[in-house]
């Protein structure tokens, strides 16, 4: 689900037809200040349902003249399903947006977004809804195994965010953002281009991934 949201002290432009010629002359200057107001622009915001599983089973291992053996002993597999709600969000920060993400050529401009951030802002575990099958014989989970299975599925949730179109739907949102923010500054659509740097690693989110309170 994406959403759009501004955290900081920047009003809004208040829109004037009467004055578009000379604002958007001072364009540039006005935007970048105006930008600037919004520290940061939330672009996305998805709810993520994980279900964790395990099983294990007692086996007995070993070497007997160089043949080794494998063999399930009959205890029982022990089995667990944890659910886990993550929240991730994308945001684009202004905080040092200046000039140089601006060009400005007569009638036409160019605005070069600074790299998205994504972040997985908090795990949640349902304690009450964990699901655990343990025979007579077997030892319950540990607090250990149980928090060892909780990161494996953090890291899942972590591996899947690429497949989730977060970056070109930060792309999306921005533009819807600050294209309207130009019309008011008298630029025609056709005029406006917004992008990303040419060399944002758009294939490799993994390395804008920042992890936020573990829940």
């Amino acid at each position: 689900m994406s959403v759009i949201a501004c955290s900081g002290n920047g009003d809004s432009p208040e829109k004037d037809k009467s004055q578009s010629h000379d604002t958007k002359d001072a364009a540039p200057v006005t935007l970048i200040a105006q930008i600037r107001k919004c520290s940061k622009l939330y672009t996305a915001d998805f709810k993520v349902h994980k279900i964790i599983t395990h099983d294990d089973e007692v086996k007995l291992k070993g070497s007997v003249m160089q043949q080794d053996f494998d063999i399930p002993l009959p205890l029982g597999s022990r089995k667990v399903a944890i659910p886990m709600d993550a929240t991730i969000k994308a945001y684009i920060d202004f905080s040092d947006f200046s000039e140089k993400n601006v060009k400005h050529d007569g009638k036409k401009i160019e605005i070069t977004l600074p790299d998205p951030q994504v972040e997985l802002t908090e795990t949640r575990i349902n304690h009450d809804e964990i699901k655990k099958h343990v025979p007579f014989l077997r030892s319950n989970f540990s607090d250990k195994e149980l928090a060892e299975y909780t990161t494996q599925g953090r890291k899942a949730i972590i591996s899947d965010i690429p497949k989730l179109g977060i970056v070109s739907m930060a792309r999306e949102s921005a533009t819807r953002t600050l294209v309207p923010m130009l019309r008011q500054m008298g630029y025609e659509d056709e005029d406006i281009t917004i992008t990303f740097r040419k060399d944002f690693p758009a294939d490799n989110i993994m390395n804008i991934i920042k992890i936020g309170d573990k829940g």
